[in-house]
């Protein structure tokens, strides 16, 4: 069986990649192949099941800045193709977008089956073939001009272009034939989980928020600033996600074992702190401290912190000792988490590691070690922060291997 293209993976990158394709060479005959029996399924799960299709961050050197890796290969993918395109795309194919407080985008029906069935009405419009539970086991040159593509269940298809769109969840076998093509396979490793304290002495607090937090790894220079969220297992919420995607590498090296320091004031420092406490005592003199929370703590967290800090519950400001005070800084601004162990977040099976980009045509999204091969997706070595990042990056570099097909 002989195609024009074959698209090695039925994800996000791969439809996008082939749909392009297609569009632009309407004579183009392409062939999906995926090794599952399901079609987009990270697609289906993202967002809670309503598809966070990109970010609203419409500056392509800004947009690059949320990549822990690929920034620079990414600030030319996305001067040919960005968030606001994919926005344009989208609507011009019925499926509007809308855009979240925090910046993330999803189709106004808040369903992401809307954008499964988006790519499969365009893929059956565009007669794209579709062949699922077909495991590829390799890809060979044939001839000059044309590549075989065997799969486990003893297929063999025939293409003169292939795009490579397998995810970042592609298995030991799959990064096995790209090492055969001659491509350096960077070790894929988790990016975007959440942090397990092995102590777990804030369990009973689950569910509770703080929208200014600052969290930093001790004795390294890894922090990040925003909502962090207390759960049942430890540590959990944007800045906390954001964390694990820019310190995936030393986290893995650390084997998830790592000390993790917590300001819950988000900004205040220890001089600063220090001087509002003392005011505190001065003008609350008669008001019970574990009463009465500072810097938008909810209560049950502030509680906590003073028990920590060996305050007691009647304890009034006018007679808390110096020494408590000093626990209550330490516990406010430099709260301290033994984690050990991540979890993942949600349904967002993200790694980083993949083929490695000084392999890739920037241009093209084409391999300069094998003519005719293209990446897009989270094959390469890209991953972004949460909030419509990865998928971003997967329609971008599908759209420019698709222009280049």
């Amino acid at each position: 069986m002989k195609y024009d293209l074959i698209v090695i993976g039925g994800g996000a990158a791969g439809f996008f990649g082939a749909i392009h394709a297609a569009e632009k060479n309407p004579g183009l005959r392409v062939l999906i192949l995926e090794k599952t029996s399901k079609l987009l399924t990270k697609v289906k799960v993202s967002g809670g099941g309503r598809c966070n299709v990109t970010h609203h961050c419409y500056n392509p050197f800004s947009l690059a800045h949320h990549y822990p890796r690929g920034e620079k290969m990414l600030k030319t993918v996305f001067k040919s193709y960005q968030a606001s395109d994919v926005a344009q795309w989208f609507d011009s194919k019925g499926v509007k977008l809308k855009n979240e407080p925090d910046g993330r985008m999803f189709p106004v029906t808040d369903s992401s089956q809307t954008v499964v069935d988006c790519f499969m009405r365009e893929a059956g419009r565009l007669k794209i073939e579709i062949s699922t539970g077909k495991f590829v086991s390799a890809v060979e040159k044939s001839t000059h001009q044309e590549y075989s593509i065997l799969t486990s269940q003893g297929d063999k298809y025939y293409a003169d272009k292939i795009l490579i769109a397998i995810g970042g969840s592609a298995n030991k076998q799959a990064y096995k034939w790209l090492e055969d093509l001659g491509h350096k396979i960077i070790k894929p490793i988790p990016s975007l989980f959440t942090f397990n304290d092995s102590k777990n002495n804030f369990k009973d607090l689950m569910g509770i928020s703080v929208q200014d937090a600052e969290v930093k790894i001790a004795s390294t220079k890894f922090v990040e600033r925003g909502p962090v969220l207390i759960t049942h297992w430890g540590l959990s919420g944007p800045a906390i996600i954001k964390l694990s995607a820019w310190a995936a590498d030393y986290l893995f090296e650390t084997n998830y074992e790592f000390n993790v320091l917590l300001n819950w004031t988000g900004s205040a420092k220890e001089e600063t702190l220090r001087n509002e406490l003392a005011e505190q005592k001065k003008i609350k003199q008669k008001q019970k401290i574990v009463s009465n929370p500072m810097y938008s703590i909810p209560l049950r967290l502030w509680q906590r912190l003073c028990d920590l800090s060996e305050i007691e519950d009647g304890k009034i400001w006018g007679e808390v000792a110096q020494k408590s005070l000093n626990k209550l800084i330490e516990n406010l601004i430099r709260c301290p988490f033994h984690i050990k162990g991540k979890t993942t977040f949600k349904e967002e099976f993200v790694t980083c590691g993949g083929v490695d980009l000084q392999e890739i045509n920037i241009e093209t999204m084409q391999s300069k070690i094998m003519p005719n091969v293209y990446f897009a997706g989270e094959v390469l070595n890209i991953d972004g922060e949460t909030g419509g990042f990865n998928f971003q990056a997967a329609w971008s570099t599908a759209f420019v291997a698709a222009q280049s097909i």
